[in-house]
């Protein structure tokens, strides 16, 4: 299983937003690279959801449903997308200013690629955020 992470600004899609659809077609994508993620994605793979813009936090964690296709909202193929379904909503936000404060996670995407939409992220670094979510000694 891959890791991933993707990006939405809550004001345009917000997790309670993907919570209430139940699903979520991922589309809107015109990065290469992240464009790349999105066809590297697999049925199954986990995702965390972070909030970009407003908030700047990993708010949950969502489900690879169905692998990329062609983006149906436009008539050009070379853009995918992925549909995506919610798992749970993380204990407490991890916010960006808790991962760039923490050593471990120094070479995740979200710090080195900060403008990228789509990213992949390792199994490790996705347990520390689920364990930084959980824990009760860290701020917001």
């Amino acid at each position: 299983m891959n890791h991933w992470l993707v990006k939405s600004e809550p004001f345009v899609y917000s997790w309670d937003d993907f919570v209430k659809a139940g699903r979520s077609v991922w589309d809107g994508v015109r990065n290469y690279q992240a464009r790349n993620n999105l066809k590297a994605m697999k049925k199954g793979d986990w995702v965390l959801f972070y909030h970009s813009n407003e908030g700047l936090a990993v708010v949950g964690i969502a489900e690879v449903a169905i692998e990329a296709y062609p983006d149906p909202t436009i008539d050009d193929p070379r853009w995918v997308v992925v549909e995506l379904v919610p798992v749970q909503p993380l204990k407490k936000p991890v916010t960006l200013q808790q991962i760039k404060a923490d050593n471990r996670l120094q070479q995740i995407a979200l710090i080195r690629q900060s403008r990228l939409s789509v990213m992949p992220i390792q199994a490790e670094e996705f347990d520390l955020i689920l364990s930084l979510s959980n824990d009760e000694n860290t701020d917001e």
